[in-house]
């Protein structure tokens, strides 16, 4: 939708010259994800790739794990002057609003239980947090589908020189990052270094959403022989989205939070922090690590 980007005009100071110019910033619009026309969540993100974030947020919260579960996802009309759509105008993709793309409706396959949608929980996310307002961490530790391998035989093994490699490979990938120098990205790489999938947003949590979005439209869940990297830190959420995913490792250029590293010991996720250059700190699941013991210490 030639949304990603937006021009704006702005005065550059650069060692005392003053200059005015036009400068590309990375688009940010609200949207609203609907399950069965009920409003379930609204989440800041880049436009684009919009039924994946909504497929993926749902895997993340444990109402879709595979292809078959899921109907359809339509966009349908957004809060504007003319209203908001009711079920029968999100069908149609239309209705008496104007079509904001802003707002889509995700159909569930017959005999998928529909999420409870509750005052309990606040449906509102940001493009920096992602999805808060739980009732409890209780409830943000949903069920995983599948199990990960903590078999020191585990088939996933990466070395650290490819760990090394991928922000790089990250940030060679990410296009709109070159022109606005304002997107977050995650990645999915194989254990060899070979990059799968990459996708951008002003979120972290959004970029991973598309990626398993993606995945699960593919048929390819469970990701379990897979990488994902991710710009920023490692927070509970994205460790969290990881699990959800079945991918075993979860890498991040900065930190994790403490609540993400207690969730990868009890999942057996393998987790990599302060990944520059070629320093790292594994936090969890370090036999999927292709160490040399002889060179560990402490």
């Amino acid at each position: 939708m030639g949304r990603v980007t937006e021009r704006r005009r702005v005065i550059r100071i650069r060692d005392g010259a003053v200059s005015t110019r036009p400068d590309t910033l990375v688009a940010e619009e609200p949207m609203e994800i609907r399950v069965g026309g009920k409003p379930l969540a609204i989440t800041m993100r880049t436009p684009g790739d919009d039924f994946a974030l909504a497929a993926g947020f749902l895997v993340s919260e444990g109402v879709l794990a595979s292809a078959d579960e899921l109907a359809n996802i339509v966009y349908c009309a957004g809060a504007t002057s003319g209203g908001t759509a009711g079920p029968e105008e999100a069908e149609s993709g239309g209705g008496g609003g104007s079509n904001s793309y802003n707002v889509v409706d995700v159909r569930l396959a017959d005999g998928v239980p529909v999420p409870d949608i509750s005052l309990e929980r606040n449906v509102y996310t940001t493009s920096s947090c992602g999805l808060c307002g739980k009732a409890s961490l209780d409830a943000v530790r949903t069920t995983a589908r599948w199990a990960l391998d903590t078999s020191p035989d585990t088939p996933v093994r990466i070395a650290p020189e490819t760990l090394s490699s991928l922000p790089d490979r990250l940030r060679a990938a990410q296009r709109v990052f070159e022109r606005t120098g304002g997107l977050h990205a995650a990645a999915l790489f194989t254990a060899d270094g070979e990059l799968l999938d990459i996708r951008e947003d002003v979120g972290r949590h959004n970029a991973v959403d598309k990626i398993v979005g993606r995945a699960l439209q593919q048929g390819r869940l469970p990701l379990s022989s897979a990488v994902l990297m991710v710009s920023g830190r490692a927070s509970f959420e994205l460790a969290q989205k990881a699990v959800m995913a079945g991918i075993p490792v979860l890498a991040a250029v900065s930190a994790p939070s403490s609540l993400a590293v207690d969730l990868a010991v009890e999942t057996g996720l393998t987790l990599v922090g302060f990944l520059r250059g070629s320093s790292m700190n594994v936090y969890a699941g370090e036999h999927r690590i292709a160490l040399d013991a002889a060179a560990t210490t402490g």
